[in-house]
């Protein structure tokens, strides 16, 4: 299991230019919302797109309840990037959505 990041801190981390939040839901679950900026990377895709991804940045991944996004982050973190989870996904985010 990948390190974890409670929503509340993701909010304060969300603002940095070395912090990405990468989006791990299907395009309709999307559609709903995402936290501002986020990128949407479908958890399927997420091994093809490593190449995509900044290796001195650091990620958080969300999906809707913290279980896909694990294994994203997991992934991310097996290929030397630095990935952590957002506890209780979507559904725990208090945060402005878009």
């Amino acid at each position: 299991m990948a390190e974890t990041i409670k929503p509340e801190e993701v909010e304060r981390k969300r603002k940095s230019e070395n912090v990405s939040i990468i989006d791990v839901r299907t395009a309709e679950e999307v559609t709903q919302g995402k936290i501002p900026n986020a990128i949407h990377i479908p958890v399927d895709q997420i091994e093809q797109r490593l190449i995509d991804l900044d290796k001195t940045k650091e990620y958080i991944t969300v999906c809707r309840s913290g279980r896909r996004s694990d294994k994203a982050a997991d992934i991310m973190n097996e290929k030397g990037l630095q990935a952590e989870n957002m506890e209780g996904g979507m559904e725990a985010w208090k945060g402005e959505v878009r």
